[in-house]
């Protein structure tokens, strides 16, 4: 993918093939960038990536913490039923979530790109065994000094679980960037499309450009290839962690 980004357009089906090709060419780049409009799809990948990412990890903590540290009427048999709906394959929930936006006036809208997204049971799974692995005494002594349970939450609980807290976002972060099935039919202007529906667009405009295809492309996945390789140790940290109890 790197080498076919920058070469010339008469070495890319060239038989037999080029490994080095015989002129850099970074113009390639430069006409995936101005063949569609990348910097609004830039722009929507992020704010969709943010806003998906920042909702999952507030209901994930809220629910992880309730199913590990309270006590109320049927926890068992809801985090039961929580965990059962993981066998329920997304695919399924694809039509009935576009025709409850689609009633709600939200197609085409940053609100039905996020939405559907908000909460997570695999990552409330997680963060329940890992806040499971911290010692009752620590809750114990926040109450015997008047804390209440958000600020135990926040000041202890959190801070404690920040391998795997931040292993969650990352994998949200790399999940929402990549999505393409959801953006694609909950968007239909040009003005909404992330990357993904993008770079499916501008592969069938570009045809047999594959040099510049392979440049968007390249561009698309840069992002997430440098978070994963800078921050790889936390997502192993943070699952591995999750299978340990104290």
């Amino acid at each position: 993918m790197i080498i076919t980004s920058v070469k010339p357009s008469n070495e890319v089906l060239r038989m037999p093939p080029t490994w080095i090709p015989s002129k850099i060419e970074w113009k390639n780049y430069v006409n995936a960038f101005h063949a569609v409009p990348f910097f609004r799809y830039f722009l929507n990948s992020v704010i969709v990536t943010v806003c998906i990412t920042a909702s999952e990890l507030f209901t994930t903590i809220l629910a992880a913490f309730a199913f590990a540290q309270l006590k109320f009427k049927g926890k068992n048999v809801l985090f039961m039923l929580l965990i059962a709906t993981m066998m329920v394959p997304g695919e399924i929930l694809v039509i009935p979530n576009f025709v409850t936006l689609a009633n709600l006036g939200w197609i085409d809208t940053f609100k039905a790109l996020v939405a559907p997204w908000g909460a997570s049971v695999f990552s409330i799974f997680l963060l329940r065994q890992q806040f499971m692995s911290i010692s009752p005494s620590y809750y114990k002594a926040a109450k015997v000094d008047g804390c209440n349970d958000l600020r135990y939450l926040f000041t202890v609980m959190v801070p404690m679980s920040r391998p795997t807290i931040v292993s969650i976002a990352l994998l949200k972060i790399i999940n929402s960037w990549n999505s393409y099935l959801w953006p694609l039919i909950a968007t239909n202007t040009k003005e909404m499309r992330t990357l993904p529906v993008g770079l499916a667009y501008f592969s069938t405009e570009a045809g047999t450009v594959y040099n510049t295809l392979m440049a968007f492309s390249l561009m698309i996945i840069a992002p997430t290839l440098i978070i994963y390789f800078f921050t790889q140790k936390y997502i192993i940290q943070g699952v591995g962690k999750t299978g340990v109890k104290g």
